[in-house]
C-alpha cells in the first residue's frame, strides 16, 4: 500500500507563501533520522531533504501564495497548497495521511494524525521538505528586503521582525489579512528612525 505523507510549513509568519509537500516513501530505502522537522537542525534538515528527494518514491513540494492566503484565509490556503502538493506526485498514493486534525479535500483516502510529523515517517519526511524549502525562499526574499531580517526570523513575528516591520512599513511580500501587518498598514509610523537622527 503506497502511502503518502503531507504537511505544511508557514501557517504562522507573516510573510511569504505557505508551503506544503507531499512524500511517498520507499520501503526498500529507508531513510534514518526523520522527525518532526521543528525538532531538527537547520543542518540536519538540509541534509535529510536531499536524501528525501533522492530515495522517496515521489515527492512535490507546492504553495500557496501571499495573495491566495489573504484572500481565502491561511487555513484554506495551506489546504490548498496541500492539495496542490498530492496533485503534484508523479505517482498516485492509496492514501493520505496528513500533520494535523483535518484533511484537505481529495479524491483519495484521507486521514488526519495529530502530531503526524513526530509519529509517522512520511509525514515527517513532508514536514522536512516543506520547512527547507519555504526557508530557502526567506532567505532568498531576505536579499530582496534585507531591513526586515528574514533570513534570521523566516517571517515569524518576533519582536525584532516587528520593529522593522514598524520602522519599515509592509511591502508586497506581507500577508496583510494577519493582524501585526493590518495595524501596520492602518497605523503607519508618523516618523521614522532616520528622521530623528
Amino acid at each position: 500500500m503506497l502511502l503518502c505523507g503531507v504537511d505544511e510549513a508557514g501557517r504562522g509568519p507573516l510573510c511569504g507563501p505557505v508551503v506544503a509537500a507531499a512524500v511517498i516513501l520507499d520501503p526498500a530505502r529507508p531513510i534514518e533520522g526523520l522527525a518532526d522537522s521543528k525538532k531538527l537542525s537547520e543542518k540536519r534538515r538540509q541534509r535529510l531533504a536531499v536524501e528525501i528527494r533522492e530515495k522517496a518514491l515521489a515527492w512535490c513540494v507546492a504553495e500557496a501564495s501571499v495573495a491566495e492566503i489573504d484572500r481565502i484565509n491561511i487555513l484554506h490556503a495551506s489546504m490548498l497548497a496541500m492539495q496542490r502538493a498530492v496533485a503534484g506526485l508523479s505517482q498516485r498514493p492509496d492514501k493520505v495521511l496528513v500533520d494535523g486534525n483535518r484533511c484537505p479535500q481529495l479524491d483519495l483516502p484521507c486521514e488526519a494524525i495529530v502530531k503526524g510529523d513526530a509519529l509517522v515517517a512520511e509525514i515527517s519526511a513532508a514536514s522536512i521538505l516543506a520547512k527547507t524549502v519555504r526557508d530557502e525562499l526567506l532567505v532568498e526574499l531576505d536579499k530582496l528586503y534585507p531591513q526586515y531580517g528574514l533570513a534570521g526570523h523566516k517571517g515569524y513575528p518576533t519582536a525584532a521582525h516587528l520593529k522593522a516591520l514598524r520602522a519599515h512599513g509592509a511591502c508586497g511580500i506581507y500577508r496583510q489579512s494577519f493582524a501585526p501587518v493590518r495595524d501596520v498598514i492602518s497605523n503607519p509610523p508618523l516618523w521614522t528612525e532616520d528622521d530623528l537622527r
